[in-house]
């Protein structure tokens, strides 16, 4: 069951990196905020085409690399705990 803590910890990073992505949109202009906050594949488009941060590649690595780890760890997690609840024993 470790792997549920990992996944929190991976989506909190990519939280605070999306945090500067929608603080850099809403200060370019309202309406491209407004784009990366509520359309899904805009934010992809916008980082790397319009994003400009001195650690641009710090923040887009943090953003889509502890995106997808967190996915994979909360996958991983969520099926262990479901072994556990129908009785079967972990697999190691």
């Amino acid at each position: 069951m470790p792997l549920l803590p990992l996944a929190a910890l991976f989506g909190l990073i990519t939280l605070v990196c999306a945090v500067f992505l929608l603080i850099h949109a809403f200060r370019r202009s309202v309406g491209t905020g407004m784009m990366v906050l509520l359309i899904p594949c805009y934010i992809l488009f916008y980082a790397f085409s319009q994003f400009e941060h001195p650690r641009k590649s710090l923040l887009l690595a943090g953003f889509f690399g502890c995106s997808l780890l967190a996915a994979v760890f909360l996958g991983l997690g969520g099926h262990g705990l479901t072994r556990l609840m129908i009785g079967l024993p972990p697999e190691y």
